[in-house]
């Protein structure tokens, strides 16, 4: 895969004599990236272990497990399940493939598209692999009831062809009977399935008479494809064009955008949703779970979004003394009220990021004894979790390398972090405190940072190797990552927390520049910019105008096959919009965007007040509608009850919170 990498530049300001951030912003020296030459020491040093149950896997020898992908489903578990290659949906049968255009539709809670076989088509295969992958393609191979390859499958997303290349003689049946549309050494053939036209590409003579079969010899290709809504088929037939073996992607950040561009190799190609693309689409569109998809010529999309700084702390120069003495008092009482250290990855982390902030607010307003206990308490916790052989010790607090599905997990585990859920909500936590940490203390960095590198790799390698995949989570066709590990759904993968989301990607970039690390840097600053406008045009404050029937401000869980209105844990409204805002850290200043929406969404999820799960966040995100609702958020979140403040929160960080947002 082809990367350009600029350099992003990131300010630095250094208080104390230590890397202390208080502008947010870090600086970032030339350095190596911990490639996979850096973490291979560290990795090496980690206890092996298996800890996910085993579990089937159809995939190619030698190619690194896909967990986190839209199409993980295809590999994991006991039967294959749809997954969702934009705008199509996909599915392996028993005896081939089938795929189609959702047929969407909208209840109060759910936007519905979901697994539309249209198109089934026989190829006499009784097994299939994934032989091949990339962050946005993916080829399976068909096998024979005596073992031998019938052929390979290629789908992408982005790509609303399904392409099959024979590698043996074979018959291709479909249960759809296509019919001639257009001549040419290739012909074109096209069927109507229930108000959808799908066309079909093969060799001149290679479709019976029938209309349902294909006929092709080693080395020949037949595509189908849906034909978009203001195209004729035999138009679109001319466009869609022989897709290449991978998908390009070379991603830049310059300015104030950070740019994307795709390129699947002369296929014609659907826009991602929410994002305006650099480049013509202009022959026609696909109705889909996230609105209108215009279908562009020429098989490259570039699309550029707004560029998001990484943050480190909270700017709170130039506060007046009376809030400068709250925030003191306040987080001196945090400190005191700190509770043991949770043992997994996701709590675990929650509780350092917690003493990291609470440690930068405190030397800011300038209570550095407090910040030294924070600190000295955070790095005592980090040294446990950063020791290589912690887990030949305990079972808890300390990280195991799985040489099966190629990647670090955290011991005591949770939400499924076994089978690599959620890696990136858990990681970004501990990252970022790690980060802070070396900040603090600049002679930690080199002790904590094999395992802190490795942990990183899991999440963020910008490179594919043996040890970990490329980008295990984020998916650069919709600008966002990919939350369950195997995805064992019918509706694909799927991701809830897009705040926590972007926090990881954060946490990544501030680590690179306590590593000097230009690559990761710019990774990071790609995939934090990425993330957030995703998170911002699809959860917070996506355009819903065509779903009638769906009653909500924001989706809370999206997936490639739908939309919902839920979360895993909770059906209470702060929950919904809550999860999108957790942690509400310092990049989250960037979350503010129209007034009205963060005014209505806010009132949706605090019907009752504020004293509900995730209550302070939603006063941090009402605070980002304006000054006035700021001041007004502040007075509410004063009377909050310690009970109500999350665990990676503090009532000083609360407070400062406000301060910055709020001086003048």
């Amino acid at each position: 895969m082809r990367t350009r990498i600029r350099r992003a530049t990131v300010a630095a300001a250094i208080a104390a004599g230590l890397a202390v951030v208080l502008s947010g912003c870090l600086a970032s020296s030339p350095g190596d990236a911990p490639d996979a030459a850096a973490t291979r020491p560290a990795i090496a040093a980690l206890p092996e272990r298996e800890v996910a149950p085993p579990t089937p896997m159809r995939l190619a020898d030698g190619l690194v497990p896909p967990t986190n992908r839209w199409f993980s489903g295809l590999v994991f578990g006991d039967a294959p399940q749809p997954v969702f290659p934009f705008p199509l949906g996909f599915a392996l049968t028993d005896a081939g493939f089938a795929f189609g255009l959702a047929r969407v539709d909208a209840t109060a809670t759910t936007i519905f598209g979901g697994m539309n076989a249209a198109v089934t088509v026989d190829a006499a295969a009784v097994d299939a692999i994934v032989s091949g992958y990339d962050a946005v393609s993916v080829t399976i191979t068909l096998f024979d009831g005596a073992g031998a390859e019938v052929g390979t499958v290629s789908i992408a997303e982005g790509r609303p062809d399904v392409t099959f290349t024979a590698t043996a003689t074979v018959a291709l049946r479909s249960a759809e009977v296509f019919t001639e549309s257009g001549g040419g050494a290739d012909a074109a053939w096209h069927a109507e399935v229930a108000g959808t036209e799908y066309g079909l590409i093969a060799p001149a003579g290679a479709i019976g008479g029938d209309g349902r079969t294909v006929h092709l010899a080693v080395g020949e290709t037949a595509q189908w494809f849906a034909t978009p809504e203001g195209t004729e088929v035999t138009t679109f037939a001319d466009a869609v064009g022989v897709p290449g073996e991978r998908v390009d992607v070379v991603h830049a950040a310059d300015g104030d955008s950070v740019t994307t561009r795709l390129d699947y190799g002369g296929t014609a190609v659907v826009a991602p949703a929410g994002v305006t693309m650099s480049t013509s689409c202009e022959l026609g569109s696909f109705d889909t779970v996230y609105g209108p998809a215009a279908v562009c010529a020429g098989g490259v999309l570039e699309w550029e979004v707004p560029r998001v700084e990484a943050s480190a702390a909270l700017d709170l120069d130039g506060i007046d003394d009376t809030t400068r003495q709250r925030i003191a008092a306040a987080a001196a009482a945090d400190l005191a009220a700190t509770p043991p250290p949770p043992a997994d990855t996701y709590f675990g982390g929650k509780w350092m990021y917690r003493l990291a902030n609470l440690a930068l607010v405190a030397r800011a307003v300038g209570s550095h004894d407090v910040a030294a206990g924070a600190g000295r308490r955070l790095v005592d916790e980090l040294r446990l979790w950063t020791d290589p052989k912690g887990c030949e010790e305990r079972d808890h607090r300390c990280f195991v390398y799985d040489p099966v599905l190629r990647g670090v997990v955290g011991l005591t585990t949770s939400f499924g972090s076994e089978e690599f859920n959620d890696h990136h909500f858990h990681y970004g936590y501990l990252i970022h405190a790690a980060a802070v940490a070396a900040m603090l203390d600049p002679s930690l960095a080199d002790e904590i940072a094999p395992v802190v590198d490795a942990v990183v790799a899991d999440i963020a390698s910008p490179l594919a190797d043996d040890l970990f995949p490329e980008r295990r989570l984020f998916d650069p066709y919709t600008g966002h990552s990919w939350a369950s590990g195997f995805a064992p759904f019918a509706d694909g993968n799927n991701q809830e927390s897009s705040s926590e989301a972007a926090m990881a990607w954060n946490a990544v970039a501030i680590w690179s520049a306590v590593r000097g690390s230009d690559e990761l840097a710019a990774e990071a600053a790609w995939m934090l910019s990425a993330e957030s406008h995703a998170a911002r045009a699809r959860w917070l404050e996506p355009d819903l105008s065509g779903f009638d029937g769906f009653a909500h401000e924001i989706t809370s869980i999206n997936w490639g096959g739908k939309r919902d209105y839920a979360t895993w844990f909770s059906a209470e409204p702060n929950a919904m919009l809550g999860i999108q805002l957790i942690p509400m850290g310092p990049v989250s200043l960037t979350m503010g965007g129209d007034a009205d929406r963060i005014r209505s969404a806010v009132g949706e999820a605090t019907p009752n007040g504020f004293d509900v799960q995730f209550g302070d966040y939603l006063l941090m995100y009402r605070a980002l509608a304006g000054r006035a609702d700021a001041s007004a958020a502040a007075e509410v979140a004063a009377t909050l009850p310690d009970s109500t403040i999350d665990d990676a929160n503090s009532r000083a960080y609360l407070l400062a919170w406000f301060a910055a947002v709020t001086k003048e």
